[in-house]
């Protein structure tokens, strides 16, 4: 049949994952760090997934689709109901439960790596002259407290850039891409969580490396929840 559905934009699309969150039905989700629309018979063509995108990558198009499936999508959302309490797998509740340390004394500071201010990806000059001839360190916001030697094991050696796909305003890969083209970085590590979200920032970079022209080595360690190192 033909009806009214959404249509998602993939090149504007920046992984933030609202419109998911959105999606009281259960009809998109995140596949490599873009929202994807996986079940046209779940999409009932509302739409109350648009007023969520901050990127405006979501339309109307009426075209050829499957009839709603409103039976479908309930019994979709009783089979999820046990899983999570809300439609984001990265606002999950949970106690990570861990060892008590030995007791040490005295307790020994560990020194900061940060070599630079500011770190928020939106405030940091593009031309500011740190970057001329650095290894660029993008991290989403949360690893930094996932990960308890993040500084030593990420930062070392590193300009740092964090910011949150999620929870930030606009797309990251414009600034980002100015950064590359116009510094002389030597080398990116991006450093996400393993919530599908935070595949936002990892997408970013990976634009801003294509559109800037260059050929510089990057690599994406991929966190746990609990601070595991799941990839790199």
């Amino acid at each position: 049949m033909e009806r009214k559905i959404i249509k998602i934009d993939e090149e504007k699309c920046n992984g933030c994952g609202l419109c998911a969150q959105a999606c009281h039905e259960g009809a998109i989700d995140m596949v490599d760090g873009k929202a994807k629309l996986l079940r046209e018979d779940y999409c009932d063509g509302l739409g109350d997934c648009l007023p969520a995108c901050p990127a405006g990558a979501i339309s109307f198009e009426v075209r050829e689709a499957p009839a709603y499936d409103q039976a479908a999508v309930e019994a979709a959302k009783q089979a999820k109901a046990g899983d999570l309490p809300c439609g984001c797998p990265g606002s999950q509740a949970k106690r990570i439960e861990r060892k008590a340390p030995p007791v040490r004394e005295p307790i020994e500071e560990a020194p900061s790596e940060l070599l630079q201010w500011p770190v928020q990806i939106k405030l940091a000059p593009v031309n500011a002259p740190y970057f001329h001839g650095a290894s660029l360190l993008i991290a989403a916001d949360c690893t930094a407290y996932a990960c308890g030697d993040f500084h030593r094991r990420f930062m070392r050696g590193r300009v740092t850039l964090i910011g949150c796909p999620k929870l930030d305003e606009g797309d990251y890969a414009e600034k980002l891409t100015e950064i590359l083209r116009q510094n002389d970085i030597q080398s990116v590590t991006v450093v996400r969580m393993e919530v599908p979200c935070c595949g936002g920032i990892e997408n970013a970079v990976k634009r801003a490396l294509q559109q800037s022209g260059k050929m510089i080595p990057w690599q994406v360690v991929v966190l746990a929840t609990n601070g595991d190192v799941l990839s790199r």
